[in-house]
């Protein structure tokens, strides 16, 4: 049996814009088992960042619970303990251009998280971990005395890597790692976190958009559309049989490198624009766009069920 490491329970976070709710993540359940990577897509603005940020506590949530190794990181936790979990739970942030100080040599912005979760270590000490670090990522010593402006996209991007894996987490929230890189870059990053995960049982949560990238690197893939799930199951099930109308759009959009295969098979377009998130559609948030709507959708909120075996779905007619 695997072991559940994050467990989120109908996690909600809101943001007040003016007079009205901006609901950003609204009712979302999943967990995360020990040593996978679960993948998280969907279109821009459907809440997957707020989620890892709300995970990490750098957004506190309007409801619903986050359980980390079983511990509720949401409620009832002390200053203290709190500062224990940061160091289990760290995240690589999307652009590697704004989330590095430029103010600050690589030493001291990979150092920054030692000295907090690791006083006790001298200065030696931490200097040498930042080596090892900058080693491990693919650079060297040397670059430890720079700025990282005079580093290129996939560089800086490393260096963000080496500063989480500073304190020695447990779990990588990564927000869109790629998605600034060149695509010569991409692989090598995602390869570099495979590899990261294989030495030091890493737990992953994946976020992109990327959907041939997230089916490469991920154990089961979470499709979230307009602050809500639609849809969790393995990669290679969800990939082959979708079960959501909203699933089975998206899964149409990712080429196939087979180009007598490409030229047969049919796109799904959606019609319509996604709606607001301010103000989102009553019942399902995707019957606005759906081929199978009916009158149903418009009055009741799909009910997240497992379909098939550790396959999770909110549709009325998957």
């Amino acid at each position: 049996m695997k072991q559940k490491l994050v467990e989120v329970k109908n996690l909600k976070k809101h943001f007040k814009v003016g007079k009205k709710q901006l609901k950003a993540v609204d009712d979302v359940t999943f967990d995360i088992y020990q040593g996978e990577t679960l993948g998280l897509v969907g279109e821009s603005g459907c809440g997957k960042s707020t989620v890892g940020r709300t995970i990490l506590n750098l957004y506190s949530a309007t409801s619903g619970e986050v359980h980390y190794d079983g511990v509720d990181l949401q409620n009832g936790i002390s200053k203290k303990d709190r500062k224990k979990y940061q160091s289990k739970i760290q995240m690589i942030f999307q652009d590697p251009y704004s989330s590095l100080d430029p103010r600050m040599t690589v030493m001291d912005i990979i150092k920054e998280g030692i000295k907090i979760h690791r006083p006790m270590m001298s200065d030696a000490e931490q200097n040498q971990v930042v080596y090892e670090l900058l080693e491990l990522v693919g650079l060297n010593k040397t670059h430890a005395k720079r700025f990282s402006h005079e580093f290129s996209g996939g560089q800086r991007q490393r260096i963000g890597i080496a500063r989480a894996l500073a304190v020695n987490p447990e779990f990588i929230i990564a927000d869109e790692p790629i998605a600034a890189l060149d695509v010569s870059i991409q692989a090598q990053v995602v390869n570099l976190l495979k590899e990261l995960q294989k030495e030091r049982g890493l737990t992953y949560l994946f976020i992109a958009h990327d959907l041939s990238m997230v089916k490469y690197i991920s154990d089961r893939v979470a499709v979230m559309y307009l602050g809500s799930m639609v849809e969790l199951a393995e990669s290679e099930e969800l990939y082959e049989e979708p079960l959501h109308p909203y699933t089975k759009a998206l899964m149409s959009a990712v080429p196939i490198p087979d180009p007598d295969i490409e030229l047969k098979r049919e796109r799904i377009i959606l019609k319509g624009d996604i709606p607001s998130p301010i103000d989102p559609p009553s019942g399902c948030r995707f019957r606005t766009r759906c081929p199978l709507a009916q009158d149903i959708c418009a009055q009741k909120i799909p009910e997240w069920r497992e379909a098939r075996k550790h396959h999770y779905v909110a549709c009325h007619f998957a």
